[in-house]
């Protein structure tokens, strides 16, 4: 399916729409800082992205049992990061979401890590696979994030409640 395309434009392409998509996020979360957070705003991101897994109905997409291994255990170490760095707040009978300045240089940092592996292992794997790995490091990032998340929004909810 992607063999009509030059490998160097398909790098181009997915780049740039990884950049898109980060800025994309950057500004949904600064945004999203401003209003409280509920449990839904937590739930939806995910389940929404898990749409994405309609991917792997193509053959270009599926990746070996190992690969979903490495970019299962790569996701769920990244996931730790972003875990660390959101954090709630209660405010005026409302939680919010606290402002971290890490997280714009970590969302940053990640785009940079993925382009360089894109770079590093766009010559050994076919770019179908590739974008399938990259699905799967994102989802095993995401689920532990939010999960982590709403365990914390569930357990300020309780104080505030009290």
């Amino acid at each position: 399916m992607f063999d009509a395309i030059p490998s160097q434009l398909l790098f181009l392409i997915t780049s740039v729409g990884a950049v898109m998509m980060a800025i994309f996020v950057m500004f949904v979360r600064l945004r999203s800082q401003k209003n409280p957070v509920n449990e839904k705003k937590i739930i939806i991101p995910p389940i929404a992205m898990s749409t994405g897994a309609l991917m792997f109905l193509f053959e270009e997409f599926r990746v070996a049992p190992l690969q979903i291994l490495e970019a299962t255990a790569i996701g769920i170490l990244f996931s730790t990061v972003l875990i660390a760095t959101s954090k709630f707040e209660a405010r005026e009978g409302a939680i919010y979401l606290k402002r971290s300045k890490a997280f714009v240089l970590i969302l940053v940092g990640l785009l940079v890590l993925r382009i360089i592996l894109k770079l590093l292992f766009s010559n050994s794997l076919d770019v179908g696979e590739l974008g399938g790995m990259f699905f799967i490091l994102a989802w095993a990032m995401i689920i532990p994030w939010r999960l982590a998340m709403l365990v914390q929004f569930k357990k300020l909810k309780k104080t505030i409640v009290s």
